[in-house]
């Protein structure tokens, strides 16, 4: 049995995460795989902010940069331009919001979290911009530290591991090292489904993520919709979200606290299947 952290301090406000929670992706990109553009004015983003929170989802992820396979890292003032009016926007008008911000530039996520944001998502796991870490504690927000095996640019370019699930496990534990050093105190972990990753890599990794737990620290999957489920299936993402959720339901038996999705009721209606089942355990 391992220690089960039950809450997360986002800047000041504390929430419980002994129920797994939802984060619902809104990505104000043009190029992202599933959803860009879709969400460009602001009567798109309100309404789709909107959607996150009355189908039950807890936190807001606004992102301004595609991560998708080949997309480039953008100019730091873009995703200013991009991310910043859509925050303020959305605190102001859902005020008791949990808003993270998706990125790998400790300048976006500083003014991100002046903006409203409070939590800070980063893809890069500090190696595009390890200042992002210093951004994190500063500004007292939870900080998600995904893994990645290179660049969203050259991640899918052959990704190799001798033994991917151990390989993680020594990145988290060297970073999580690192954090702890500099006071952080609430880290959550992502494996990083699809980044760096073929698609028997990431099928190990979520029939082992229950290792993960050993770290103490909450795990977040980001599942869906992802070329592994419709790779799998002989699909596309726009009919992936029946595979999707039923993977939802392995991560949570594995361990999984957040789950990262587009889809927000059909994934809280998988944590209540799941939730239940897992009341019964002694």
């Amino acid at each position: 049995m391992f220690y089960q952290q039950k809450t997360l301090n986002c800047k000041g406000k504390l929430i419980s995460i002994e129920t797994p929670l939802v984060m619902g992706i809104l990505n104000v990109t043009p190029d992202s795989f599933f959803d860009g553009g879709k969400y460009q004015n602001e009567k798109a983003i309100l309404k789709r902010a909107e959607q996150i929170l009355k189908e039950g989802g807890n936190i807001i992820d606004v992102g301004g940069m595609s991560s998708r396979p080949r997309a480039e890292i953008i100019d730091v003032d873009e995703e200013l331009k991009r991310v910043i009016p859509v925050i303020e926007k959305i605190s102001s008008t859902f005020p008791e919001a949990i808003i993270s911000i998706d990125t790998i530039q400790s300048e976006v996520a500083n003014k991100a979290c002046a903006a409203g944001a409070r939590m800070i998502n980063d893809i890069s796991g500090g190696t595009i911009d390890n200042a992002i870490f210093e951004a994190a504690i500063q500004n007292k927000v939870p900080y998600i530290l995904m893994h990645i095996q290179g660049t969203p640019a050259t991640m899918q370019n052959n990704p190799e591991y001798e033994n991917v699930v151990l390989e993680i496990l020594d990145y988290f534990i060297a970073k999580i090292g690192q954090l702890r050093q500099k006071e952080m105190i609430d880290i959550i972990i992502d494996p990083g489904f699809g980044f760096g990753k073929s698609v028997e890599h990431n099928y190990q990794i979520l029939n082992k993520l229950h290792i993960f737990k050993m770290l103490e620290v909450p795990i977040m999957v980001g599942l869906s919709r992802k070329s592994m489920i419709y790779k799998v299936l002989a699909s596309d993402a726009k009919n992936a979200l029946n595979g999707t959720t039923a993977l939802h339901m392995i991560a949570l038996q594995e361990g999984a606290r957040l789950l990262r999705v587009h889809d927000v009721k059909e994934a809280v209606e998988t944590v209540k299947l799941w939730n239940q089942i897992d009341q019964l355990k002694d």
